[in-house]
């Protein structure tokens, strides 16, 4: 059986590794092993903070429609319970946009579940 010698793959797959930690601190950029463990960790960071993120977003949806709808007489929670009660189905991302942008029409929905 001929022999079969694997050193391009081996290096390819370094190369790969190196190029993934490019920019990263002290001997996680250029030395093999420490690069290894810092790509795993900082993968399982991002997954973490990819949720973490939707997480945030929430929160600062909740604080912006709280913050509008304040200033018209309601708290977040009689608001968000008004809504249901009247079967009115916007989510907080649009909501929270609304406040921003274009407040007459989340005026009117306030003015709507008032009555």
């Amino acid at each position: 059986m001929p022999r079969v010698k694997r050193g391009t793959n081996h290096v390819k797959k370094r190369r790969k590794l190196l190029k993934a930690v490019k920019g990263y601190k002290w001997g996680r950029n250029n030395l093999i092993k420490l690069a290894r463990t810092a790509r795993t960790k900082a993968g399982a960071h991002a997954f973490v903070d990819r949720r973490k993120k939707k997480r945030t977003m929430r929160a600062l949806w909740q604080i912006k429609i709280s913050a509008f709808v304040r200033e018209h007489g309601f708290s977040y929670s009689r608001f968000i319970n008004a809504l249901k009660i009247n079967n009115i189905a916007v989510d907080r991302k649009i909501m929270a946009d609304l406040a921003v942008n274009n407040k007459e029409v989340l005026l009117a929905i306030i003015n709507k579940v008032k009555q």
